[in-house]
């Protein structure tokens, strides 16, 4: 089973990409039940190819452990469950699929079932997923009814015409349901707890199911951002889960806890974006990263070492250094806002947005002077000719999901 499940997860990553490229209509095909746009294809697109990734890495990982088919039925059953939940616009099938998702991944983090550990990891993670499932049933159940519509296109069409305190209320819960599915404070100890799960599911839920809540939010922004206060509740939760999440992770000792920490501070910062109203940022951020941090996870036993470590000295911060750090960050900056057509004199949005953009490469520029394993020529060569190709690559996929939402 094993070697078919992983095949078909390939082809079904081809037929994506098949679609992607030669789809002849990017407006998408809507139905009652269905509802595959732009942004469903480039989510299958995504969700396939880190999910063939994983089942391939796990045919090595997971040979010789117990109960290996009931392993890949369910990784290749949780594949398909994210791939309806991108395309569901029936208000009732998408509550179910969300409850499904949630109930197969605890399933997994528990999947050694005779560790004490993970059968609790897995118990906390179903009773978290349980109650985001029932916030999120209440939304749509509210909106639906208000609405008088099932689908939805039609209950977004209609949130204009409904009242502000059912609008206030749909959104405060699916709020609190995205905030449970993305492990934002207070609800991230299910995440932290999580790392009882075999590493290759570790990699595809931090690559795909994490970010479902930005995806939930993305696809009722229109309910989410009706509401001024809940927009500002959006940026305040985004940006206290990216804050405690990135200082918890400089404590963590465990490799697998520092990364599920950084996961919490990245989908706090992306939640932030869309707080600001940077969706299709926000989207960019949630699709880079999930590449990113499958890999970190998947390569996660690398950073073993078979010989006693030696203290990590980092280099002294010196003038040129700083000039460099500097340079690039406001670099990145004005390539960013050049490639996609931001102002930087104009006080808007788009200035915003460039802003982060700087500071996130002054981060990234800093860790990377930092690093005590490259000479100092190195390290001042590497940090443009790394980051400024990065920052094009980013603002080609914005422009490409700006144009497909």
């Amino acid at each position: 089973m094993p070697w078919v499940l992983t095949r078909l997860t390939w082809l079904l990553f081809a037929l994506s990409l098949g679609t992607f490229v030669w789809s002849p209509d990017w407006e998408g095909v809507r139905g009652t039940v269905l509802h595959v746009d732009g942004l469903t294809h480039v989510m299958a697109l995504v969700t396939t190819f880190v999910s063939g990734i994983v089942h391939s890495f796990s045919r090595r990982y997971m040979a010789g452990a117990k109960h290996l088919d009931r392993f890949f039925g369910r990784l290749f059953g949780l594949t398909l469950i994210v791939l309806l939940l991108t395309a569901a616009n029936h208000l009732v099938l998408f509550a179910l699929v969300w409850t499904a998702m949630g109930w197969v991944l605890a399933d997994l983090i528990g999947h050694v079932r005779g560790w004490p550990q993970a059968r609790a990891a897995s118990q906390y993670t179903r009773l978290y997923f349980l109650s985001g499932s029932a916030l999120l049933a209440g939304a749509l159940g509210l909106l639906g009814g208000q609405a008088g519509t099932w689908t939805i296109d039609g209950t977004l069409a209609a949130v204009g015409t409904l009242s502000t305190p059912v609008v206030a209320v749909a959104a405060i819960l699916l709020l609190l349901a995205a905030m449970i599915q993305s492990a934002l404070v207070p609800f991230h100890r299910w995440l932290l707890s999580s790392m009882t799960a075999p590493t290759p599911v570790s990699a595809f839920m931090h690559a795909g199911l994490v970010n479902a809540g930005g995806v939930l939010l993305a696809r009722f922004a229109p309910v989410v951002f009706e509401v001024s206060a809940v927009m500002l509740v959006v940026v305040g939760v985004g940006g206290v889960s990216a804050v405690l999440g990135q200082a918890w992770m400089l404590v963590q000792t465990d490799v697998k806890r520092q990364l599920g920490a950084s996961t919490v501070a990245q989908m706090g910062f992306m939640v932030l974006q869309g707080g600001l109203g940077f969706v299709p940022a926000a989207i960019a951020h949630l699709l880079l990263h999930g590449f990113y941090k499958a890999y970190l996870f998947l390569s996660a036993g690398s950073v073993v070492e078979h010989t006693q470590p030696k203290p990590n000295k980092r280099p002294t911060p010196t003038v040129l250094s700083g000039l460099v750090t500097l340079a690039t960050a406001i670099g990145g900056g004005a390539l960013f806002a050049t490639l996609t057509g931001k102002s930087l004199t104009a006080l808007d949005s788009g200035t915003v947005l460039t802003v982060f953009v700087i500071l996130a490469v002054l981060h990234a520029t800093r860790s990377l002077v930092r690093r005590a394993s490259l000479s100092a020529t190195v390290r001042l060569w590497a940090v443009p000719l790394v980051l400024l190709p990065s920052i094009g690559l980013y603002a080609a996929v914005y422009k490409g999901v700006t144009a497909l939402l």
